[in-house]
């Protein structure tokens, strides 16, 4: 088998599918370059966003505010992290400054059946009847993630994110200390109590059904 070869530095060369690739062209001021890189994460950023809010419309605001923050930021990205890891930095905090000007308005509110569900695929968008699934069912699984939703936003702040990052988007513990700034212990006791929390609300919530 014929192995690509390595740098000097024990790393391989990047391809032309490569993040890095195209974070090189938009350094050099090829917006084209960055527009892939926007089409490859809007739907992974729009579900940090999304489960970090709860609400759709902001969702979509927060990941606006972060593809625009992270253009502007480019050519300060280093690569001591990978390029998804950094642009879900950008979007946690985004999304966290959204959620204090939610509270301070007093108008945060749980989603309710009629909002975006999230699919297979991991889009949360508004939901089409498929005509494979009994309708009566699809609104019980509309619902289940609704109520689901709501023990997310249940969650202090602080505990939602690690869990957002973790159990939802799957990130590695090394990479969630990157992206929140946090100690790995901090990370895993936060991680515990908030799967901890959430086995609570969802053993209350989910009994309604």
């Amino acid at each position: 088998m014929i192995e690509m070869s390595k740098k000097k530095d024990g790393t391989r060369p990047l391809t032309k599918n490569d993040d890095g690739h195209f974070v090189l062209l938009c350094r050099k001021g090829d917006a084209d370059a960055f527009e892939v890189l926007v089409e490859r994460y809007q739907k992974r950023m729009f579900n940090v966003a999304y489960r970090m809010t709860g609400d759709y419309e902001e969702a979509c605001e927060v990941v606006q505010e972060a593809f625009l923050s992270a253009y502007k930021a480019i050519r300060k990205f280093r690569g001591e992290a990978t390029f998804a890891t950094w642009l879900t930095g950008i979007t946690m905090n985004h999304a966290k400054n959204r959620l204090k000007q939610m509270n301070a308005r007093s108008r945060y509110e749980g989603p309710s059946i009629d909002d975006p569900v999230e699919t297979e695929t991991g889009i949360l968008n508004h939901e089409v009847p498929s005509p494979e699934i009994p309708v009566l069912e699809q609104l019980e699984q509309k619902e289940i993630q609704a109520k689901v939703q709501e023990c997310v936003n249940s969650l202090d702040n602080e505990y939602r994110e690690v869990l957002v990052l973790r159990d939802i988007q799957g990130f590695s513990y090394d990479e969630i200390r990157d992206i929140l700034k946090i100690p790995d212990g901090t990370v895993k006791s936060r991680l515990f109590r908030a799967r901890e929390a959430m086995k609570i609300c969802l053993k209350k919530v989910l009994g309604d059904l």
